[in-house]
């Protein structure tokens, strides 16, 4: 290479770096701070009432989904642990057994079932199916307080009762026409034959040539055939409050507004300066407790329990042992050493109020147990810093108070069908979803 060739290839190498090509350089940037938590408010005493830990306890914060302990509470007072939502089913038509033909429509009549899902349609069709009923000539007709599926609450609830009530229907012809089943039905199958023992096959199946339709008040001659009586609403709210979930407010819908519930709360709660607002019964929207309020309510919900001979723990999920938001949201608590130590509800807005993330419940210590509220407010964009936070400040109370100390799990969470029935009018007996398994 000549001597001018050279020195023009080394003039190329040190020719200076165009600004714009130093700016995306990362040496050439200020160093990005990483993001910080948000500074957390909370209140803290022992079950006896004295105070250990408060800071900005009166400060009315949005409790998010923590108001579900007050939707439970209140449901529970009123409608009783043990309460089963019934829906009937009727035939507008004729039964031809020999054929397997109902000659006209399947008529649901609804009473507000907030947990009627896949498995509950696939008992229902195995019913239909030992009654000798495996076509529909005319539709599925349902009226407006039958409910299938998830919607997350109002959040996700069409407010066209038509258009919803026709999503109910078709939801339920999908499901009891082994034909229309999707992955997640065929699925639901298979973990219903595997929960109750039945065989994968033959499948309960019922074809509704006529479609799927609404009837606010279904009329014509009817035929009862049978009720479906869900599972007992203590089983429900726990499933609900385990997962957060938004369609609590099904429940409620059965025994009022969320007016009714905020005047409820503002009755037991000692309110100060602050008052009890409730817009909604699932803590979606904006809703106002101050953390003090919020362990108030968690007291007095623990004791209409205990009235009732439930353990708080056969309500709300155990840290370690119940699948759902405490588990996935605050994996340390819900691992060694301090699994089956936290019994809570949590509640998460990531958007609304500018976020917030808060956790209410039970913490057993070697101290002895106390009652408490954690939340981050203004959490917007740093949801998973602020639940580290919460989680990091209770492990330092737990520390501070000789550790933890274990308390018994639950049995495990039951299914939507897990203890649903069907009650057969004609023999006035009660078909359990293991005994109405096709043979």
């Amino acid at each position: 290479m000549s001597r001018s060739v050279l020195a023009f290839f080394v003039a190329v190498m040190f020719v200076a770096v165009p600004a714009h090509a130093a700016a995306k350089n990362p040496r050439h940037r200020g160093a990005r701070k990483p993001a910080r938590p948000p500074e957390l408010v909370w209140y803290v005493e022992t079950v006896d009432g004295q105070v250990v830990d408060a800071r900005n306890e009166d400060l009315a914060i949005n409790p998010a989904s923590v108001v579900k302990i007050a939707t439970s509470w209140w449901a529970l007072e009123t409608l009783g642990p043990d309460h089963r939502f019934t829906t009937r089913f009727t035939a507008r038509g004729t039964i031809d057994p020999a054929r397997g033909v109902l000659k006209g429509d399947l008529v649901v009549h609804g009473a507000g079932d907030p947990d009627f899902q896949a498995e509950s349609a696939l008992l229902v069709a195995q019913a239909l199916n030992r009654m000798g009923i495996r076509k529909v000539t005319g539709s599925v007709v349902v009226d407006g307080t039958f409910w299938m599926g998830w919607e997350n609450g109002s959040q996700g609830m069409n407010p066209d009762p038509v258009s919803r009530a026709t999503l109910m229907a078709t939801r339920l012809r999908q499901a009891l026409d082994g034909r229309r089943w999707n992955q997640a039905t065929r699925r639901a199958w298979y973990a219903y034959a595997a929960n109750h023992g039945t065989p994968r096959s033959p499948i309960p199946s019922v074809e509704i040539i006529g479609g799927a339709r609404f009837e606010k008040l279904p009329g014509g001659i009817q035929t009862e055939l049978f009720e479906h009586r869900s599972k007992p609403l203590a089983e429900t709210l726990r499933r609900f409050n385990a997962y957060s979930n938004n369609d609590i407010e099904r429940v409620a819908a059965s025994i009022g507004s969320p007016s009714d519930l905020s005047v409820l709360l503002a009755d037991r709660l000692v309110s100060g300066t602050v008052p009890v607002h409730i817009q909604t019964a699932s803590g979606l929207g904006e809703n106002r407790l101050t953390p003090r309020q919020i362990v108030a309510m968690l007291r007095g919900f623990r004791s209409a329990a205990e009235g009732l001979g439930f353990e708080i723990g056969e309500l709300l999920p155990v840290a370690g042992c119940d699948p759902g938001t405490v588990n996935s949201g605050f994996p340390r608590l819900s691992a060694p050493p301090f699994a089956t130590a936290l019994v809570a509800k949590t509640g998460t807005l990531t958007s609304t109020d500018g976020g917030i993330t808060v956790l209410a419940g039970f913490l057993n210590t070697a101290q002895g147990e106390v009652v408490f509220c954690v939340a981050a407010p203004r959490a917007a964009g740093r949801i998973r810093l602020a639940r580290h936070a919460e989680e990091s400040f209770l492990v330092d109370l737990l520390k501070r108070r000789g550790g933890a100390t274990p308390r018994t799990c639950a049995p495990p969470l039951a299914t939507p069908s897990g203890d649903a029935t069907i009650v057969t009018p004609q023999v006035a007996s009660l078909v359990s979803a293991r005994a109405a398994a096709p043979r």
